[in-house]
């Protein structure tokens, strides 16, 4: 099956997904029955479908949203930054700058918060290590990080990411559907999807 991010792949519409959702809040997804203009009600539920047509072509995925469902115009751009939490910044910057060669934003305040952090930059994006009680579990997490929250970075070639984390021997996992993708996680077990993209 063709990866939907491959340019020899064609134009794939993505139509018609309905939410149902019923008086007691639970939702379910199910792509049958598209209503054109908001929502309707009856029967004890209401039905808001949300119309959406989306286009693969090379690596850009463009989407075109009824104008009725999308009224409030807020105009999303990209994610700024991730916020990720560490129990020591010196050693997350010694993975993140000195293993992985992030570079810090310094222009980002340091000294403006009440904890410890840094800002790496990550393209034109950025994560925002925070130095602070981590209160997700460090054990019995999932080995493969797909399956867990994670932050997914975008790389030009993971192979050499491979080498890097072979030659520190840091563990990781593939992804299972074949992908260039690794998945690993930093000293603080936060899962780390570095997934390769063609430029």
């Amino acid at each position: 099956m063709a990866s939907l991010l491959s340019p020899s792949s064609p134009a794939v519409p993505l139509q018609n997904k309905v939410n149902h959702c019923k008086g007691n809040g639970l939702c379910t997804s199910a792509p049958r029955v598209a209503i054109r203009h908001g929502a309707a009600r009856g029967g004890g539920r209401c039905r808001l479908a949300v119309k959406a047509q989306a286009t693969v072509e090379g690596a850009m995925l463009t989407r075109e949203a009824d104008a009725a469902v999308n009224r409030n115009d807020i105009g999303f751009l990209s994610v700024h930054h991730v916020g990720i939490l560490c129990e020591n910044l010196e050693r997350s910057l010694d993975f993140y700058q000195n293993l992985l060669g992030l570079e810090i934003n310094e222009a980002r305040p340091d000294d403006k918060l009440p904890y410890r952090g840094a800002w790496l930059w990550v393209g034109s994006e950025m994560i925002h290590l925070m130095e602070l009680p981590n209160p997700d579990p460090l054990t019995g997490r999932p080995e493969h990080g797909g399956r867990d929250r994670h932050t997914c970075i975008s790389i030009k070639d993971v192979s050499k990411l491979k080498a890097v984390l072979d030659k520190a021997s840091i563990p990781y996992t593939l992804s299972k559907s074949g992908r260039p993708a690794i998945f690993t996680r930093d000293p603080d077990a936060n899962a780390l999807e570095f997934v390769q993209l063609d430029s």
